[in-house]
């Protein structure tokens, strides 16, 4: 049961560009993974940039570091 939690800096995105993002993740998911497609689930989620550290930094990125698969470019 895959979940995936995209969290992001707001944009300008219509619920058709949403809903295609959700779908192109499934169908990575689904081909890296072989889950089935109705078993994944997809949330989208913008965080302010001034929100960025405390709300994603601090508490997911940071603690995680160590075993994060991809670690970002940047530092806070």
């Amino acid at each position: 049961m895959p979940h995936i939690d995209v969290k992001f800096f707001p944009r300008d995105l219509s619920d058709a560009q949403q809903q295609a993002l959700a779908d192109e993740l499934t169908q990575v998911i689904v081909k890296h993974l072989q889950s089935k497609e109705s078993s994944v689930s997809v949330a989208l989620k913008e965080v302010q940039p001034e929100q960025w550290k405390s709300e994603v930094w601090d508490t997911e990125i940071a603690p995680q570091l160590d075993t994060l698969a991809r670690k970002p470019g940047y530092e806070m």
